[in-house]
Order: structure tokens, then C-alpha cells, then sequence
């Protein structure tokens, strides 16, 4: 199949831009992507799923230059510092140069790992995200931001370090298991719920295309979400005031993967929860309304995703984890909250007393 490009977005900050590439036959679209590489070293960072799926195709394209991969094993607990290490060792076996390329094959924790990677090596080399799972291709792939989590909590250790270019291959999709496909949708809904009312009454209507993987509104679906994180991102880099808003659900969603040592939920599974908390917690305080609240649960649960707190999960447990939040200020804690679909804000100084109520709420428990 030839390439094909469906949208591109121009992510620009400062004097600085790359393009995002959303379309079919990407990853075999060799000379687009091999033109933005500027040495003859390349390390492929990916992980023991996508790398028999796809490490061929960018092999192919690789022909001349001096590369190596570096594989992980599958999920969340191996974006650590061990691995990082693992892969500057890579790098350092290769004779990585400053001129060097890291691109990332994979999903979210292969482009948070690979670009922290590219970051750490000589203070900063290329990286390029080649993002497999519709999560990373709305969200972590676009923005620069990189990281390892700790046991302490989730992405605590990280940089902000730009890719030079995004490739968005649609047809990786293909091979997505539905869970993880359902969890990407959930930072789509995201994107609509903090900032474009339009956008979430689109998806409201669009709901049942997106989750059969048209590929004509999934690619719109992405192209919508990717303009409006870049054009946040291009105002707010470093996440000092604007961006912090991308963050809607994070606090809660973060503390729930937590809890649950990375293996109950995806990432995109707590956010779905933690958009609903979030959003209760915004009733709770008289912020917004009810039928708000209901809109978003009704537009969840219509994609699949969950929208209850998992069995077993303590309140007072979820709650110590989010003081962790690195958008917390001076021991208080800083949430993304709303008034309403489409007007996200960020709340500081909210009482613990009113999340506690919330995370203990009946419900927000399973049935």
C-alpha cells in the first residue's frame, strides 16, 4: 500500500517546529521519515509486541546507517530507570555520536522511555515517535514530554525533550487489541472535555464509528485532538499554566494505576475514571452541573471504557498517592477541574476533605 497523508499538524515553540504525520503506509514511507534523521547513528527503542510487527518495516529504512535496537518486555512497570540504563548502553555500544537518532517504536511507555533515553545522551540527541497504539498517537507521542515512573508514583522522574518529527501510521491500528484501542479513546474524549465543546458534541454523535476504527473519523478524531495539544503546547512548553489543563483526570487516573501497581489499569482506563471523578468532584464543589457529569459518564461507557473505581482500591490510600502530584503546590493540592464540557481550569488549595468524599462515594463503585 502506498503512503498516504491524511492531515499534518505543525507543532511550533518558539523557533522551533516538527511535523506530526497522521496516515496510511507511514512506516514504510522511508524517504519522509529518513530525511529527518541528521547522523549515521540509530538506535530503535521498542518492545517485545510491536518490534515482530514492525521493526522490519523501519529497518528497511535504515539501510547505510549504523543502528542497533533495544527491546523491552511489554507494560508499564518496565518504563524504569533500569531500562534506561539499558538503553544508554545501547547507545554507548553503537558509538552513538551528538548527531545520533532514538526512535521510538511502540506506545506510550516506548516513547516516554525513548525519548527520556535521547535526552539523557550527551545532554540531548534527536528522537523520533513513530507511535503504534491511538493513546500515543493523541496524546504522549506530541509534546515532549518524557519520563520513568517509581514505585512512589507514576512519571515522577522525567524531561521535556521534543521530538523531530511524529509519524502516525493509522494502519498500526490494525493490530491494536480493543481494550487498549478503547483506552486511547479516552484521551481523545479528553481533549474535547477540557477545551472544545463542538469537538465532544462530534464525538457524542461519532461514538460508534470511532469505536469500529473508521478509519475516516478516526483519523479526523486524532487530526482534532493533535491541534488543539499543539497549539497549548506551543503556548505553554514546560507545563507552567496552561498545559497543566492537558492533565484533566491525571491526579486521580495516576493514583489509580498506582494502586494498583500498573496492572489493573491502562493508562487511558484511569484517566477514563479520573475524568469522571474529576468531574463529580466540580459538582461536588458547584462548579458544574449534573447533566455535565452525566454526558461525560454516557460517552464513556458508549466507547467502552470504565468509569468506576476499581475493587479493592482504598480511599484514603488513592488520596495519599495524588499528594505525589507534581502539580500540587506548597502541600495543597492543585486539580484540573471544570465548569462544564469544553471549560477546564486549574483549582488550587482543593480540601482533601471533598476528594476523600468523593473516592468514597457509592457511585463511583462498582455495581
Amino acid at each position: 500500500m502506498s503512503a498516504s497523508i491524511l492531515h499534518t499538524i505543525d507543532v511550533a515553540i518558539g523557533d522551533r517546529a516538527y511535523p506530526v504525520w497522521v496516515g496510511h503506509g507511514l512506516l514504510t514511507d522511508h524517504a519522509r521519515w529518513r530525511a529527518v534523521l541528521r547522523g549515521r547513528h540509530a538506535l530503535v527503542i521498542s518492545n517485545s509486541t510491536v518490534a515482530p510487527l514492525y521493526l522490519q518495516q523501519i529497518a528497511a529504512g535504515l539501510d547505510g546507517l549504523q543502528w542497533s535496537s533495544f527491546l523491552l518486555d511489554d507494560g508499564e512497570t518496565h518504563k524504569s530507570f533500569a531500562n534506561v540504563e539499558r538503553a544508554l548502553q545501547a547507545l554507548a555500544t553503537l558509538g552513538a555520536t551528538r548527531d545520533a537518532c532514538v526512535i521510538a517504536l511502540g506506545g506510550g511507555v516506548v516513547g516516554d522511555l525513548a525519548g527520556f533515553t535521547a535526552a539523557c545522551w550527551m545532554r540531548g540527541i534527536d528522537f523520533i515517535q513513530m507511535p503504534t497504539t491511538l493513546l500515543a498517537m493523541v496524546d504522549s507521542s506530541v509534546g515532549g514530554k518524557t519520563g520513568v515512573n517509581l514505585p512512589a508514583g507514576k512519571n515522577l522522574v522525567g524531561a521535556f525533550h521534543q521530538p523531530r518529527a511524529v509519524i502516525a501510521d493509522l494502519d498500526t491500528l490494525a493490530t491494536l487489541p480493543a481494550r487498549e484501542y478503547r483506552a486511547g479513546l479516552a484521551e481523545v474524549i479528553k481533549g474535547a472535555a477540557i477545551g472544545d465543546t463542538a469537538f465532544f458534541d462530534w464525538l457524542e454523535q461519532h461514538a460508534d464509528a470511532l469505536l469500529a476504527r473508521d478509519s475516516a473519523p478516526l483519523a479526523e478524531a486524532i487530526a482534532r485532538k493533535l491541534r488543539y495539544k499543539a497549539g497549548v503546547v506551543a503556548r505553554d512548553e514546560t507545563e507552567q499554566g496552561e498545559r497543566a489543563l492537558l492533565n484533566l483526570g491525571h491526579t486521580f487516573g495516576h493514583a489509580l494505576e498506582t494502586a494498583g501497581r500498573y496492572s489493573v489499569l491502562l493508562h487511558g482506563e484511569g484517566v477514563a475514571i479520573g475524568m469522571l471523578l474529576a468531574a463529580l468532584l466540580s459538582e461536588r464543589l458547584h462548579m458544574s452541573g449534573a447533566e455535565d457529569t452525566a454526558r461525560l459518564r454516557r460517552l464513556l461507557e458508549k466507547t467502552g471504557l470504565p468509569t468506576a473505581i476499581p475493587a479493592g482500591m482504598e480511599a484514603r490510600q488513592l488520596l495519599a498517592l495524588m499528594r505525589l502530584d507534581k502539580k500540587n503546590l506548597a502541600g495543597t493540592l492543585r486539580l484540573i477541574l471544570w465548569r462544564g464540557i469544553g471549560r477546564a481550569e486549574i483549582v488550587s488549595g482543593v480540601d482533601e476533605a471533598d476528594v476523600l468524599a468523593v473516592l468514597e462515594a457509592p457511585t463511583t463503585q462498582p455495581e
